[in-house]
């Protein structure tokens, strides 16, 4: 059993949890991902560690309600317990000192592109980040990222806060002004990381990307996270989760993660039900 010690909602629908597990948070890296299951008949769900203390012996999460088993989470309050968590999982982010990198999270993805900013900053790397949201009230870790780099930009698409833009928009100005940038790492949306490689191939800047593929058991078995990478199969849960963006079918990995659609809706109107309608 693993006990909440924090819950923080970040906003309506986004929620942090600071989660008392010593063994996963010793070994942790950037880049890394957990899976949990609520009880033990609750479904096994894919969740970045976004955060890691090794002296206190916690993980950090941050996930948003959006099916049966993140609302369920979302009701845990902090003393609870969760009753399964195996980790980390996948391979850790490569860090080295690559010079000056643009790191870009959208929405969510601001969680798990939090850590590799921080080590690419501990290594040396200038840092320039990107962080955006449809809306003001979704965005959340501002001082965080702007801790851990030498600019940040903000973005969101209805001009709540920051710049009214999508983040390839401010990308595409710093690629074509500033040559000495060497690599970009993205987290988002699968629709957004698309069209920031999309953006980074005209200049030709490696980019890096965390896919968030249908994932179930996470040890390579089942093949539910196959993504198709360079024209060859390859499963996020243990080849990944990051990938070399301008290699990767995203139309393909944005079919497959609606393959359950219907499924999901079920579950969460079975859910609903159960709840009383309160959800």
């Amino acid at each position: 059993m693993f006990k909440i010690l924090k819950k923080e909602e970040l906003s309506d629908v986004v929620t942090l949890f600071e989660i008392d597990a010593k063994h996963i948070a010793k070994k942790a890296q950037a880049g890394n991902f957990f899976v949990l299951r609520i009880h033990e008949e609750g479904e096994r769900i894919p969740l970045t560690i976004a955060d890691f203390d090794r002296d206190r012996g916690t993980i950090t999460t941050v996930f948003q309600k959006v099916g049966k088993t993140t609302y369920h989470m979302g009701i845990l309050n902090e003393g609870d317990y969760i009753s399964d968590l195996i980790g980390p999982l996948g391979i850790p982010s490569h860090i080295e000192n690559f010079g000056k990198v643009v790191c870009v999270g959208g929405g969510v993805g601001i969680a798990p592109v939090y850590p590799i900013t921080k080590g690419l900053k501990e290594a040396g790397n200038t840092i320039i980040s990107i962080i955006g949201a449809r809306t003001r009230n979704l965005l959340f870790w501002e001082e965080k990222m702007r801790k851990v780099s030498d600019e940040l930009i903000i973005t969101t698409d209805d001009g709540s806060y920051g710049r009214k833009a999508v983040v390839t928009v401010p990308l595409d100005e710093l690629l074509n002004k500033d040559k000495d940038i060497k690599l970009v790492v993205a987290i988002g949306p699968a629709i957004m990381m698309k069209f920031v490689c999309k953006t980074t191939e005209k200049y030709n800047i490696k980019t890096i990307v965390s896919l968030n593929s249908i994932m179930v058991d996470a040890t390579g078995m089942c093949g539910a996270c196959r993504v198709e990478v360079g024209g060859e199969t390859k499963f996020a849960c243990v080849d990944g989760p990051e990938f070399d963006g301008h290699k990767v079918d995203f139309d393909l990995l944005m079919k497959r993660q609606i393959m359950y659609l219907d499924e999901e809706k079920i579950a969460m109107e079975r859910y609903r039900e159960k709840m009383g309608g309160v959800i």
